[in-house]
């Protein structure tokens, strides 16, 4: 059966989305979620998901409301959840403040809820339209989503590079390739990351911190977000050959860093801060995919990499690699300068990774393009 939203229930779910988008750097790895309840055409409470293990979207709509919400019609950009955990269950809040109708932007893949939400409002004899602005929930939740469907992170990968695709000049100098409104933004995707993956590689020549830092974010992002808002993502590093040493920056960072190796290969954490923990891969799997399922059962729902050539070949030859977001400044470096990704194993282009652009920006005086593999548009993993 078709269902017909009108303009105002576009724009009271519009408002319920931009709701939830204020929790992206909190939730992890609960899925952000807004919710706006009306009442006679007016909106009588409003909330979101602010942090994991606080009150859901719902329950915060329900505690800001300015009336009784008895036959208010309620708007939520996820199915409600249906099942105890930290919090009790939002689907039984909503019968039980009498709302007429409920307006669902999209079904709730998680086992847990899964339709069983919509199920419960509907035998309360409370009428449920699904569907409104879907698209644009999916978008909001891709991390959360791909985890619950794929057991898998949403991987997305950063390069940045001259416009003959060069990362570095000949020597390894890139600091810095791209300009600061650039680098900016780049703070603010890590702090909507569950974790930051790179390699030892990259870590013995750059020594980065790989952490967020909340005063190099855009001003506009540090006016909503206030520095305590920050969650800091893990650091992951490949590291099978235990190249990475305890004077290296990453640990001047109080937060936790993982340390990935192979189970044959235990390393002796002794000397590293107490927040270092090492994950060991069965060398007999494929590495970067076996760390892409622990990643998820570690509840990651994106995984944003800064790497260099070799690791950011192997992803995107392994196809996993769900977005590619590529810098580009106004330089050239020339045919001897560093290239952009290491893909030996590619000898045809009939075998070359497609991948289709989703969005391009002028960011500062270089250019922003997303990208994602032409495979994404037609299935969900």
């Amino acid at each position: 059966m078709t269902v017909y939203f009108s303009n105002e229930d576009q724009q009271f779910m519009q408002r319920a989305l931009a709701l939830a988008a204020r929790g992206r750097w909190t939730t992890a790895p609960n899925p952000m979620v807004g919710c706006v309840i009306v009442k006679d055409g007016n909106v009588i409470g409003e909330g979101y998901h602010q942090r994991a293990g606080e009150g859901h979207a719902e329950v915060n709509a329900f505690n800001a409301c300015t009336e009784s919400a008895v036959g208010a019609t309620l708007y939520v950009t996820l199915e409600p959840c249906s099942h105890f955990g930290k919090t009790p269950p939002c689907a039984l809040k909503i019968i039980e403040n009498g709302i007429k109708k409920v307006v669902i932007a999209m079904r709730d893949p998680n086992p847990l809820v899964a339709g069983k939400g919509i199920a419960l409002l509907q035998q309360a004899g409370i009428e449920v339209a699904i569907g409104l602005l879907a698209s644009q929930a999916e978008e909001l939740n891709k991390g959360f989503l791909k985890r619950m469907r794929c057991g898998r992170p949403f991987v997305q990968l950063k390069m940045a590079m001259t416009i003959d695709g060069k990362t570095a000049t000949a020597s390894g100098e890139s600091k810095w390739i791209t300009g600061e409104q650039a680098r900016a933004e780049v703070q603010d995707y890590r702090a909507c990351a569950g974790a930051i993956l790179s390699a030892s590689g990259t870590v013995l020549v750059d020594d980065p911190l790989l952490n967020v830092r909340w005063q190099q974010l855009p001003p506009a992002v540090q006016q909503v977000y206030p520095e305590s808002t920050i969650r800091q993502p893990v650091r992951v590093i490949m590291d099978s050959k235990h190249r990475i040493r305890p004077y290296h920056k990453l640990f001047g960072v109080e937060s936790a860093v993982w340390l990935v190796g192979a189970e044959h290969k235990p390393r002796d954490l002794s000397a590293f801060p107490d927040f270092v923990e090492a994950i060991y891969l069965d060398p007999q799997q494929h590495q970067l995919s076996a760390l892409m399922d622990e990643l998820a059962q570690r509840q990651i729902n994106i995984l944003w990499i800064e790497a260099g050539s070799n690791l950011a070949g192997s992803l995107i030859s392994a196809g996993l690699v769900d977005e590619l977001i590529v810098y580009i400044a106004p330089k050239l470096l020339g045919d001897q300068a560093r290239g952009l990704c290491h893909m030996p194993d590619l000898h045809h282009l009939a075998d070359a990774p497609q991948w289709q652009l989703i969005c391009h920006e002028v960011i500062g005086e270089d250019i922003k393009l997303i990208y994602r593999p032409k495979h994404l548009t037609e299935e969900k993993c």
